[in-house]
């Protein structure tokens, strides 16, 4: 029997899920990037985590995290490099609602707005826990 999957946690979708040249044709050469591979890459190269860090962020195993973030690097490279277009689109993940304790410095989700407490009232959250 194979094993369930387990769904990687991915706090915030990207703003743009599109990149590349400007001048880039319609039905130019592109790449595709997974959601979860874009998570890798804004955990450890922006926000500045280990991949021991990204792993419990996401929910997953350091050695899951490490093979993403190679596929995602080759990603990131091949666009940059062959000048194609980079799509960030689909993957195994599933989005963070911001409410659970787990939630750390990395969820963009956590920063600000409204959340409950344990009491079932809200409270706000304006600034970085960074």
């Amino acid at each position: 029997m194979a094993r369930p999957k387990k769904w990687r946690k991915v706090c915030s979708l990207p703003d743009n899920n599109r990149f590349g040249p400007l001048d880039s044709p319609a039905d130019a050469s592109h790449v595709n990037m997974t959601v979860d591979e874009y998570e890798t890459i804004r955990l450890i190269d922006l926000e500045g985590f280990t991949q021991e860090e990204c792993a419990q962020q996401m929910n997953i195993a350091r050695s899951t995290v490490q093979g993403i973030y190679v596929e995602a690097r080759k990603k990131l490279a091949d666009s940059l490099v062959s000048g194609k277009i980079l799509h960030i689109k689909g993957g195994e993940y599933q989005l963070c609602d911001g409410s659970g304790m787990e939630c750390g410095r990395g969820c963009h989700r956590r920063r600000r707005g409204r959340h409950r407490n344990q009491n079932g009232g809200f409270y706000e959250n304006s600034h970085s826990h960074e």
